[in-house]
């Protein structure tokens, strides 16, 4: 219990300093005690937010929720369709294919970044939403997880009898396997969520239009502006970058429940 407390600590603390520093008012975010708050001034410190640049920073927001929510929507689709496919489905190389998306697992997405920017640089995809969305759709360590679960929470007595009453292979994945896989691919959707939402390297190599780039990189130019937007101001806006990923935690936490096959088979 101790070392859980200590842990809990350790990651909740910097959380609760933004929280504090964000109400603060405007100037007065490295000031007085920062575990603690001092005043109150987050209305107005958002709307300094919104006002720099033209509000440029409610457009980054919206880009970030464009690429995390539909990069995570298609990546969760194919990573179930693949991995249900390597789990129920007995073809020539599967071991292969297995094999390679656990070796992609182990790779560091960061390794593909050159690669990509070199890539998109020939296709004449630079500064255009699909070098973004593009490689965020592909998950390996997606499609590994959603590989076993589907083997160990699918039965296939199931799939059996969704053949014996005339169903198609689609319909029976669609109608039932994805039923019974939703807390995998809940799990799936948030982490592709957060790992395209957190992404900085790719966006910043492949995005230069400042209207096309997420928050994230947004924030690191204004950090780095040399004080041409105030550090406080900073602070408040990434006190408002991670309020959508916790709305999406809250709002899909209740579907992780485990046993949902529980009394399927008799």
């Amino acid at each position: 219990m101790a070392v859980l407390l200590l842990a809990a600590f350790y990651f909740l603390m910097p959380i609760w300093w933004l929280i504090v520093a964000a109400t603060k008012p405007a100037g007065h975010q490295f000031s007085g005690s920062g575990l603690w708050f001092d005043g109150f001034g987050l209305v107005d410190n958002i709307a300094l937010v919104f006002d720099v640049n033209n509000g440029i920073f409610g457009r980054w927001m919206l880009n970030s929720i464009f690429y995390s929510g539909t990069a995570a929507l298609i990546g969760t689709v194919v990573s179930a369709m693949a991995g249900y496919a390597i789990a129920k489905y007995a073809f020539r190389g599967r071991g292969v294919v297995f094999g390679v998306i656990l070796a992609a697992v182990l790779i560091p997405k960061v390794m593909f970044t050159l690669p990509l920017f070199l890539m998109f640089n020939q296709v004449g995809l630079l500064n255009t939403p699909l070098a973004m969305l593009l490689p965020s759709i592909v998950s390996p360590f997606g499609v590994y997880l959603a590989s076993v679960f589907a083997a160990q929470s699918v039965p296939d007595e199931l799939i059996e009898a969704g053949r014996l009453d005339g169903a198609g292979e689609f319909r029976i994945f669609r109608s039932v396997s994805m039923r019974i896989m939703t807390p995998a691919l809940v799990t799936i959707f948030l982490f592709q969520f957060v790992e395209v939402w957190n992404n900085y390297l790719l966006p910043a190599m492949v995005l230069n239009d400042t209207s096309l780039q997420p928050v994230v990189v947004g924030l690191v130019g204004w950090s780095a502006s040399n004080g041409n937007v105030p550090a406080g101001t900073v602070v408040v806006a990434a006190f408002l970058s991670i309020i959508p990923l916790v709305i999406a935690f809250l709002s899909l936490q209740r579907f992780w429940r485990a046993g949902l096959t529980a009394g399927a088979i008799k």
